[in-house]
């Protein structure tokens, strides 16, 4: 405990500047980028507090909630249509309370909110728009609104003086509304009861590859049609399917879908990495923003179709492919203490993409006729262009991935970080962290390159000082201020970071650590009564409901990284508190699942990780050394549960030397010295 919410504060400042009123200036202390972009504006913003709630109440006027995040393009145009607006301000503060949100600080609200969202439109994104009563109760809600009426949808000065004529006159319905709202979301949130563990996965996990099957697109890779989202723990769950059911389509699908990413454009083929999503059905236009969780779950669905199928003939691509996503991280998204930054936007100097396209004159003038020509044609650089008059980079036509172009790209590269600038959201979250170290530990497994294992260490040195604070964790920090409590996604997500730290170094420490986060995990969050785990702490939460995040979005919900590290915490100590938690936690999953399993790809790995564990394997090392005197690491395999003992009752050395005991299929095999063997 002893964490405070320093976000809860607010900072009413007003500055005039040339006779304008500036009210935004309650924001200007906060930690997020999202929420100082917003600083300046003509709107009296506040952030999420109880003082703008209390206003709300005594001033009788509906609450304005705005969510989204720094590089959200479409919460760019909204700030620069409506919230830049002096006409719009003069109505958001006449007759509204203006609260901003960061979802990347504040996931219960968002996730809270967003449920809202989708009960009123049936869909969801970024910006969200909700209108609400003080008591945080939402009657009305919707996503991005323009400025006049257009793409089917009211001009947003029209829809606020509707609301608010509304809410004179006819505040009763609206508030019947609200009501009915809160009450259908919570009869969801509780559920039905749980059936206990069965243990019947095969149902689950045959059920989930058949829905991906039927939406599998064979000819572009990917799943439905555009937009088209990396959804890396949907590939992870197909190349394990695959390797634990010798399914040849399920790793087809898998791998398609990764070599068509690393191809298309949404793969940035000059500096590197992966941006948010594809929209369109073959991978080539992107939307721009690169995010943190996305690059860290990409570089572990690479790894592991490049580690668990030996015989496709591209493989060194899949490994490529990750070690060129990491490279990009450490060059552009690490700050000096070693900490990962969050995301870059998918904007510069107003528009969308325009730091990532080309004009064929530029590779030309960069490279000159020859290299420029050739690197054009294998690029899909043309005069023409492939995007809105301009080219994105990509291999969707050429297809020829392993290219002799490594010192044009670094021309490209650099004449590009000149060229125009994009925004950086620099602030540090334990969550997206956790799953670039996890990504980092996972990468040195594999290739051998320690920069990756140090890289891991340096970012886990960066929480432990940054982001700890006595038994719990914060949320994020930027520029030394912390934004606030952390949440079951925090705790779990480090526990499993911890976890491959352990896997990549066997320092017993980190898995001690590993246990203790999951622990307070537990402890925090868990709902003993119906089972699962609460975002929020019971105890703070602040909302008509305090969700618990089952279903896979862009990132494994909490609830399956729980399920994750509880099944890998009892395979790594064979504690049977481990075992108990996890059989409590499948069953709650299992009913959640039940409708569609595909939306719980995490939560089924987790699941099959328990009931098919990895290779067990305990070395017994001699007395007078220690684990780091001995480099296993190469021995071992992409995902096993390993522990380094001396000689107990149960193992002994062979030969005096260090000795291998393997389990797996459910069987142990005799003692070996020699790893490689006995694997």
């Amino acid at each position: 405990m002893g964490i405070l919410f320093l976000s809860g504060k607010c900072n009413p400042v007003n500055k005039k500047k040339e006779g304008i009123i500036h009210m935004g200036s309650h924001l200007i202390n906060e930690t997020s980028p999202y929420l100082l972009q917003h600083a300046s504006n003509p709107v009296d913003w506040y952030p999420w507090c109880s003082e703008a709630f209390e206003r709300a109440r005594k001033e009788d006027k509906p609450v304005f909630l705005s969510i989204g995040y720094s590089t959200c393009h479409w919460c760019h145009v909204m700030a620069h249509e409506s919230f830049e607006n002096a006409v719009t301000a003069g109505i958001l503060n006449d007759s509204f309370i203006a609260i901003k949100v960061d979802r990347e600080e504040r996931p219960d609200i968002d996730n809270v909110y967003m449920s809202v969202c989708q009960a009123f439109t049936g869909s969801g994104g970024w910006p969200m728009s909700i209108f609400m009563t003080w008591d945080k109760k939402p009657f009305f809600a919707g996503t991005y609104f323009p400025p006049y009426p257009r793409y089917g949808m009211p001009g947003f000065n029209s829809l606020l003086n509707t609301v608010n004529e509304q809410w004179k006159s006819n505040r009763d319905s609206l508030l019947k509304s609200a009501g009915q709202v809160v009450l259908q979301l919570k009869r969801q949130e509780q559920g039905s009861k749980n059936p206990g563990y069965t243990g019947e996965g095969d149902k689950l996990y045959n059920r989930a590859f058949n829905i991906f099957a039927g939406t599998f697109d064979s000819v572009a890779g990917g799943f439905g049609t555009a937009p088209k989202f990396p959804s890396a723990h949907n590939i992870l769950f197909l190349i394990l399917y695959a390797k634990q059911n010798n399914s040849k389509k399920a790793f087809e699908m898998a791998s398609k879908t990764l070599m068509q990413m690393r191809r298309g454009g949404i793969f940035d083929h000059i500096g590197y990495g992966f941006s948010r999503y594809s929209t369109d059905q073959y991978f080539l236009v992107p939307h721009f923003e690169k995010m943190l969780y996305d690059n860290a779950m990409l570089i572990i669905a690479y790894l592991a179709a490049y580690s668990f199928e030996d015989n496709f003939p591209d493989k060194e691509i899949f490994l490529d492919t990750a070690i060129k996503t990491a490279d990009y991280i450490l060059r552009e998204m690490v700050s000096p203490g070693g900490g990962f930054y969050s995301a870059q936007d998918a904007d510069s100097e107003g528009m969308e993409g325009k730091f990532y396209t080309w004009s064929f004159d530029e590779i030309i003038e960069v490279l000159g006729h020859g290299k420029g020509e050739e690197f054009a044609r294998i690029f899909d650089i043309t005069s023409g262009g492939n995007f809105e008059g301009t080219n994105i980079p990509n291999l969707l036509k050429s297809g020829v991935i392993n290219n002799n172009f490594n010192e044009e790209i670094k021309k490209l590269y650099n004449y590009r970080k000149k060229r125009t600038k994009l925004h950086l959201d620099d602030k540090h979250l334990v969550s997206w962290n956790a799953m670039m170290i996890a990504a980092f530990a996972m990468l040195y497994r594999v290739s051998g390159e320690k920069k990756y294992l140090e890289a891991a260490l340096k970012a886990d040195i960066f929480i432990k000082e940054n982001l700890c604070s006595g038994k719990g964790l914060y949320t994020s920090c930027r520029n030394g201020k912390y934004s606030g409590r952390g949440f079951l996604n925090d705790y779990a997500f480090y526990a499993a970071a911890l976890i491959e730290i352990y896997n990549s170094t066997l320092d017993k420490s980190y898995l001690d650590k590993a246990e203790h986060f999951c622990n307070e995990a537990v402890n925090r969050f868990a709902d003993n009564e119906n089972g699962g785990y609460f975002l929020s702490e019971p105890l703070d939460n602040e909302l008509f409901i305090n969700p618990k995040e089952t279903y896979d979005g862009a990132m494994p919900g909490g609830n399956s990284a729980m399920s994750y590290n509880l099944a890998r915490l009892y395979n790594l100590t064979q504690k049977g508190i481990y075992k108990g938690l996890a059989e409590k936690q499948f069953s709650f999953m299992e009913t959640k699942a039940q409708d569609y399993p595909a939306g719980y790809s995490m939560f089924l790995i987790a699941k099959m990780l328990y009931e098919n564990p990895p290779v067990h394997i305990t070395v017994v090392i001699e007395k007078n050394k220690k684990p780091g005197d001995i480099d296993i690491m190469e021995d071992m395999p992409f995902l096993a549960d390993i522990q380094v003992i001396k000689e107990d009752g149960e193992h002994f050395l062979l030969n005096n030397k260090t000795t291998y005991y393997v389990c797996k299929n459910h069987a142990c095999l005799p003692p070996s010295n020699k790893a490689d063997i006995c694997i």
